[in-house]
């Protein structure tokens, strides 16, 4: 998979960008990892298979290590800079793919907070993926109103983000008009999706996504 390195507020980032050759009018998709302070990486187990349950369904897909991470230049900024950075990222991803009609952003964990937030900035985003979100640590309030619909998926067993702050997230968004908000508790499953518990997620990922493309609905 071809490394690249692109501009982003505090200098270079660093990631991966897996595209589909000949295809030009191919879906998009961000993938953004978990947090930068406790050993979360691009190359996150979570994060490597959401890109490639992407890819594999046809999206040019692009994953990246935030500020301070791995290659990428400058220092953690409490969620803040790297909201900046996955802005700079989108806006990468899109100068090579100027013909995508989709356009997706999912997130793992702080990732996921980030990929909400990103959600909030860019209209075209057509969908979202938001896995294990830590409603328990961030403030998700901003989504008034959430602009798109989207998948949230956490495990029964996750001791990082307890289900019932993901519950609670999820009915404050299912209150809002003209979208649908999709929620599954995989059972068993802790806060990384370890052992089978990740083909569940790839699985739930890809079922919801194929479903949405088909639909052709924000």
């Amino acid at each position: 998979m071809p490394e690249v390195i692109f501009p982003g507020p505090e200098g270079r980032l660093e990631g991966r960008y897996h595209p589909h050759k000949g295809m030009r009018d191919a879906p998009i998709a961000i993938i953004l990892h978990p947090h930068p302070q406790f050993g979360g990486t691009m190359n996150n187990r979570v994060v490597y298979n959401l890109h490639y349950t992407f890819h594999n369904m046809g999206f040019n897909v692009l994953r990246f290590n935030f500020r301070g991470v791995g290659r990428s230049q400058g220092e953690y900024d409490q969620g803040i800079g790297e909201l900046s950075d996955a802005a700079s990222a989108l806006d990468y991803l899109q100068s090579m793919n100027q013909n995508a009609k989709h356009c997706w952003v999912a997130g793992f964990s702080f990732g996921a907070w980030i990929g909400m937030q990103l959600l909030m900035r860019r209209p075209e985003i057509t969908g979202f993926i938001s896995v294990s979100p830590p409603a328990n640590m961030y403030d998700f309030s901003f989504l008034a109103p959430c602009p798109s619909s989207g998948l949230v998926i956490n495990g029964s067993g996750d001791r990082v983000a307890p289900p019932q702050d993901t519950v609670n997230l999820v009915n404050k968004l299912h209150e809002q008009k003209g979208i649908t908000i999709t929620h599954q508790e995989v059972d068993g499953a802790g806060h990384f999706f370890e052992n089978d518990h990740m083909d569940t997620l790839t699985g739930s990922v890809e079922g919801y996504v194929q479903r949405r493309l088909t639909e052709n609905t924000r």
